[in-house]
């Protein structure tokens, strides 16, 4: 936290170590291995990096190493399970690393006690299993260390104080981690590490098993094909503070990282519950005064973003910003990045009764899980906004919606809907159910969250991937294969962007940066370049 009381942004990088990280690493070996041999010799971490660079990952932020995890390659039979920590590292030198091995062993993983709460140790179990099935390696294994034991070790044998961890009785902040990452004990080894006296020099022996074994696929950081999305059909519910909203929030953003999804997509204007907040004032006051929040839940949207390890679509919320209210939707990487899209088109009714005014950029973000576009609920109802996404080669589209009624549900789902056929992409939605009294303009919401796909063979016969129940708060969770996108553009039965007449028309996106004249001279430099006997008629829409 800063001095005003507000989360650092935090710029996170995963990546492998290099020779002059050892100065950061040392001091998070310092700390966190204190009791139990600290940190290696510059020579022996030297040794490692020559031995096996690709498996030692760190994580830094904002330019500092926080977190890292080492490991090794090795023929898991020439050790077997009562081996010691000494044994299996070559004393430190890594010289039992063997790349022709079957196992990935995980020698160390260890992460700077003031950076404990954002998750990072989950990143690196996520990439070590990552490393794991792309070099095509049988399992994980890895020593454990027991450090509470030290507590028990009196009243009760390591044997027991393990059953009482798994049963959640005790908490070990090493198994209790291991366990909740899909580890799963093999035996207990008495006298694994000498220097380990917190665990009274027990260990557990904890493996991972690789099921893709046999499967060949890239190195950590590779291209998802399969992107997990969840969208949540959010309630609007009376909260009393901007805390009890965030607490919702953040329910839904654990709920769906729990799945190992990519993305969370919230709907527009989730935040509008604060509106109950302010007693006799008008929706236009109402909603300048929502805005004063925006900041304090964008920053902590943010925090959610990295420390659950997941891609937030933050609906929309109002923005008022050169005695201008917009209506903007944040795009929280979680890497750290934060991208924004403002709404384009403000339907009748949101100026008449708010005064909202319309952005003026559209683009297309690249994310860790592909390109990603956002159109805040109306905007989708324009097919020239996807179609130029769409040209930025987007392969899903997120529409955070608000509808009071079915009909203007349906306006918004059948034009996603079209969307995703035309645009050859994934469309998701998600709106709000319930109802908010003495909240004027936001007091009834209809809503049912779906994903939509094209229409052809290798997509559901309905070009409909998943849909909620109607008005009902839940979470919509559904796998997205962008392989097949790039099957359709190249393959499909009809081709819809590839096969378009770019000699008869174009859609071009003008904002206020560029003259309608130089996008005609565009335009027409365009058309002639085309050699065609006869000259067409080009439509240009702006």
């Amino acid at each position: 936290m800063n001095k005003n009381g507000s989360a650092e942004h935090h710029r996170l990088k995963l990546r492998t170590i290099q020779e002059s990280d050892y100065d950061d690493i040392k001091q998070i070996m310092q700390i966190v291995y204190k009791d139990a041999g600290g940190a290696w010799t510059k020579r022996e971490f030297l040794n490692q990096l020559k031995a096996f660079p690709e498996g030692q990952i760190c994580i830094e932020a904002d330019g500092i190493v926080v977190a890292a995890a080492l490991s090794i390659i090795v023929d898991y039979a020439k050790f077997g399970d009562r081996h010691t920590y000494d044994e299996i590292t070559g004393y430190g030198k890594f010289d039992t690393h063997d790349y022709e091995g079957d196992t990935l062993y995980g020698t160390d993983i260890f992460v700077h006690p003031e950076y404990r709460d954002m998750r990072l140790g989950r990143r690196l179990y996520d990439a070590r299993k990552e490393l794991c099935e792309n070099l095509n390696l049988r399992a994980i294994i890895a020593g454990g260390r027991i450090p509470n034991y030290k507590k028990y070790r009196d009243v009760m044998t390591p044997k027991q104080y393990i059953e009482e961890v798994k049963n959640k009785e005790i908490y070990d902040p090493v198994l209790s981690f291991q366990l909740a990452n899909e580890f799963h004990i093999r035996k207990i080894i008495p006298r694994y590490s000498e220097e380990d006296t917190a665990s009274h020099y027990y260990a557990t022996l904890l493996e991972w098993i690789n099921v893709y074994y046999d499967e060949s696929e890239k190195l950590i950081g590779g291209t998802k094909t399969v992107v997990r999305i969840g969208a949540v059909q959010w309630q609007m519910r009376r909260v009393v503070s901007i805390e009890d909203l965030m607490h919702q929030v953040e329910f839904f953003v654990d709920t769906v990282s729990s799945y190992n999804a990519d993305f969370v997509v919230f709907p527009e204007f989730f935040n509008a519950p604060l509106m109950a907040l302010f007693k006799d004032v008008d929706a236009a006051d109402a909603v300048r005064l929502l805005a004063d929040y925006t900041e304090r839940i964008r920053e902590k949207m943010h925090e959610l973003a990295i420390a659950y390890n997941i891609n937030i679509i933050a609906g929309s919320m109002p923005l008022y910003e050169g005695h201008k209210l917009y209506n903007v939707s944040y795009v929280m990487h979680r890497d750290g990045n934060i991208d924004v899209q403002y709404k384009l088109h403000i339907t009748p009714d949101e100026q008449s009764y708010w005064g909202l005014q319309g952005g003026h950029e559209l683009r297309v973000f690249n994310t860790d899980a592909g390109r990603i576009g956002v159109l805040i609920c109306y905007d989708v109802e324009f097919p020239e906004l996807s179609r130029i996404l769409a040209d930025q080669e987007m392969d899903i589209l997120f529409v955070p919606y608000w509808t009071d009624t079915k009909n203007a549900y349906l306006r918004v789902r059948r034009c996603a809907q079209a969307r995703a056929i035309e645009n050859e992409c994934y469309v998701v939605i998600t709106g709000s159910v319930g109802n908010l009294p003495r909240v004027e303009n936001m007091d009834i919401q209809y809503s049912q969250s779906a994903v939509f796909s094209p229409s052809d063979f290798s997509f559901p016969p309905d070009a409909i991937v998943a849909e909620s129940t109607p008005n009902t708060e839940t979470t919509l969770v559904s796998d997205l294969d962008l392989e097949l996108l790039k099957k359709l553009r190249k393959q499909g039965s009809v081709r819809n962007l590839q096969q378009r007449r770019s000699d008869l028309y174009s859609v071009l996106f003008r904002n206020k940066k560029t003259s309608p004249k130089k996008e005609k001279k565009k335009v027409e430099k365009a058309r002639k370049a085309k050699e065609v006997t006869e000259k067409p008629k080009v439509i240009t829409i702006t």
